[in-house]
């Protein structure tokens, strides 16, 4: 059982690392592991069910998260396409969220993605915060709404492409969740698919 209080103290330190990662001047990867570690943590303290053998790692969870990450890269090839034709500021916003792959060196980025970003992540919005809301309004509804906080919290980059982007890949890890019940085959799903579409095949071609 996940207390109420746990889940709000859990959005109000949400909303600081993602101002201060996305709205700050420098350091975001070393802001975005530091906070997603920490958002990460307090998930495995504050909800029970994910230190349960239910969410220990099984062999078919790495097929089903790779398969899944495949899928949702398809779908971004073609967002990508449809966020350019359709907003005014769609290239621009893909092209600034490309410009964070100089921010630190490849090496840092692919450590801090695979290893703390995206399983913190997966941890703190599935499994803290759609966990507490379909705890209290129920799977489908909680699952939905969790996916709507997901994608809201991003409104602080003042990046609407990134916004649309990120509520549409939570709604999917959402939905995963909510099917399979557990959470190691999103956070696999979750670490392939950020390191494939950021650092192997970008959705657009980018300069060397």
């Amino acid at each position: 059982m996940i207390r109420g209080r746990d889940f709000l103290a859990g959005l109000g330190l949400a909303g600081v690392v993602w101002t201060v990662a996305f709205r700050g001047r420098s350091h975001f990867w070393e802001k975005m592991a530091v906070g997603v570690g920490a958002l990460g943590a307090f998930a495995v303290v504050a909800n029970p069910e994910l230190r349960s053998p239910r969410n220990r790692p099984r062999a078919r969870d790495l097929g089903v998260g790779l398969a899944t990450a495949a899928a949702l890269y398809g779908i971004f090839r073609a967002g990508d396409r449809f966020a350019r034709a359709a907003l005014p500021t769609g290239a621009d916003d893909i092209a600034e969220v490309y410009a964070r792959r100089r921010l630190a060196p490849r090496w840092f980025i692919a450590s801090a993605l695979a290893l703390v970003i995206a399983p913190g992540e997966e941890l703190f919005w599935r499994g803290l915060v759609n966990s507490y809301l379909m705890q209290r309004l129920g799977r489908v509804t909680g699952s939905a709404l969790g996916a709507v906080v997901y994608g809201g919290i991003h409104l602080v980059t003042g990046n609407l492409t990134l916004t649309g982007a990120a509520a549409t890949a939570g709604a999917f890890w959402s939905l995963q969740y909510l099917v399979e019940g557990r959470l190691p085959a999103a956070i696999v799903s979750h670490i392939a698919w950020d390191l494939w579409i950021f650092l192997v095949q970008p959705t657009v071609e980018l300069e060397p």
